[in-house]
């Protein structure tokens, strides 16, 4: 996935080169996440998560295959890319929880700590390697090539889960009903304090987050490639895995509120600099 997102916000900005496209193609994905949210949930726990997530990635190799077929005919309609990211988006809807809640099927309750822990971490590799790799397999054979890797490595995923010998079944018995379908809704807003920490960070990552805008800032602002590109967008991931390494060995103690407003304040500050420094270019141009 991370190298299917190099390709594409490169793709786009090299047939449009408009910012805004490039925000197309994140709410291309982003909007099955929020529409399909409450159904994603309600799907994973009333059917068997395994073969959910089965479908899943087939449905990302089609759409991988789709944009391999996109790049080679070299076509300038980014229409049909948006069509597809939707697809991508939908399946990912479904992924990401089946995924996470199958989890909890493969390794006993005692170790569930550590399994999570080692698939956070394996997380953490593929954010940072993924935009590397992706941007270098760009580099050497095109936005086909790098498709096709994703394709391939969603049917590596596909047969990975395919060999695993457990069965999930149904864990929600109780009917289909507006209760069950807000089920998780009414989990975190009772709980004030997760309630919190999800909006902040959500308010943060809508109102601070550049990762969409980087296709740009590659090509016109550093003057790179996709290489560059993808480094740039490697360079996230490092920080957080570095500081993931710190908190882990010195946990935050006291003021876990404040200091999450400071981190936030920065990325809206950084943010805010960064938009007052484009209008002032664009204000010179002008002039």
């Amino acid at each position: 996935m991370q190298i299917q997102s190099v390709a594409v916000g490169w793709d786009v900005y090299a047939i449009t080169g408009r910012p805004l496209d490039l925000g197309l193609v994140g709410l291309a994905q982003f909007l099955p996440s929020v529409a399909l949210a409450l159904v994603a949930g309600h799907v994973v726990d009333r059917f068997d998560r395994r073969r959910i997530t089965l479908l899943c990635h087939l449905a990302i190799v089609l759409c991988s295959i789709l944009l391999v077929v996109h790049a080679r005919a070299a076509a300038r309609d980014v229409a049909s890319i948006y069509g597809i990211l939707l697809l991508f988006g939908c399946a990912r809807a479904f992924l990401m929880p089946a995924s996470q809640a199958l989890l909890t099927h493969l390794v006993p309750s005692d170790e569930l700590s550590r399994a999570i822990a080692f698939n956070a971490t394996t997380f953490q590799i593929a954010t940072i390697a993924g935009p590397a790799a992706g941007g270098a397999i760009y580099a050497a054979g095109g936005g086909a090539a790098a498709y096709a890797a994703t394709a391939a490595l969603s049917l590596l995923a596909f047969l990975s889960v395919g060999a695993m010998r457990v069965r999930t079944g149904r864990l929600e018995m109780a009917a289909a009903s507006w209760a069950t379908l807000l089920a998780g809704v009414r989990y975190v807003w009772e709980r004030k304090l997760l309630l919190g920490a999800m909006s902040l960070d959500l308010f943060a990552v809508l109102f601070g987050g550049a990762t969409a805008l980087m296709p740009a800032i590659a090509r016109d602002v550093l003057q790179t490639g996709p290489i560059g590109l993808g480094l740039l967008r490697t360079a996230p991931a490092v920080g957080a895995a570095l500081t993931a390494v710190v908190l882990a060995y010195r946990p935050l103690q006291r003021r876990t509120g404040a200091t999450m407003l400071a981190c936030v304040a920065i990325i809206l500050g950084d943010a805010a600099l960064r938009w007052r420094r484009r209008a002032a270019a664009a204000t010179a141009e002008l002039r």
